[in-house]
């Protein structure tokens, strides 16, 4: 129903984010592939879009690249695998890196993304093996943004925004599905006092996962 939205972004809390589109405030979901690129609070931004139908919920997702998108409903489409656990792969790693390991089953990397556990990441070697054309080949480039270029939240100065940027990080790395003792240690270990919150996600993540 819903597969495209352009509109000015009104708050940005990963994974979830609210876009002002001609007056009506759409709810989304989106990895941190897409959070990356967005542009800041109060700019406009362009999204492709999913929506899943649950008897007990219509959640729409969100993403700045095709690939990203052919992904996300590849991966659901994988026994045992959720939109939760999808957007845990994007955030954690991108589609070629996740293409890499499934061309070298390596499980190894796959197992350390929350959620994801020795059985499942043989899954999904094995069942996506061959749905990876069709999603590499999408387009990879980020959609342009109507204004602006992609863009962080700056930090306030002061002991408060630092708190809250690095309370807003662990909470994002819990709702990607990692343990609350983990998400704090992985944020702490990152934390340098400077850094937003979605560049403490960002190194969190990486330092779990390196490219």
């Amino acid at each position: 129903m819903i597969g495209r939205l352009q509109g000015r972004i009104l708050a940005k809390h990963p994974p979830q984010l609210l876009l002002d589109v001609n007056g009506v405030g759409y709810e989304l979901e989106a990895p941190m592939s897409t959070f990356y690129d967005l542009p800041a609070v109060g700019e406009t931004a362009t999204l492709l879009t999913h929506l899943a139908v649950r008897e007990d919920a219509w959640t729409l997702y969100g993403f700045i690249r095709e690939r990203d998108r052919a992904l996300f409903r590849s991966l659901i489409k994988v026994t045992g695998v959720g939109a939760r656990m999808a957007l845990a792969i994007l955030s954690g790693m991108d589609a070629a890196r996740f293409a890499q390991c499934v061309e070298q089953e390596d499980t190894t990397a796959l197992t350390r993304l929350p959620g994801i556990g020795k059985k499942t990441a043989e899954r999904l070697i094995i069942e996506m093996r061959d749905r990876l054309g069709a999603v590499m080949t999408a387009p990879g480039a980020a959609l342009p943004s109507v204004t602006g270029q992609a863009a962080s939240e700056s930090s306030t100065v002061g002991k408060g925004a630092e708190d809250q940027a690095l309370a807003d990080a662990v909470s994002a790395l819990v709702a990607l599905g990692y343990k609350p003792p983990d998400a704090n240690r992985m944020a702490r270990a990152v934390d340098d006092g400077a850094k937003t919150a979605e560049e403490i996600i960002r190194a969190a993540l990486r330092s779990v996962n390196p490219v």
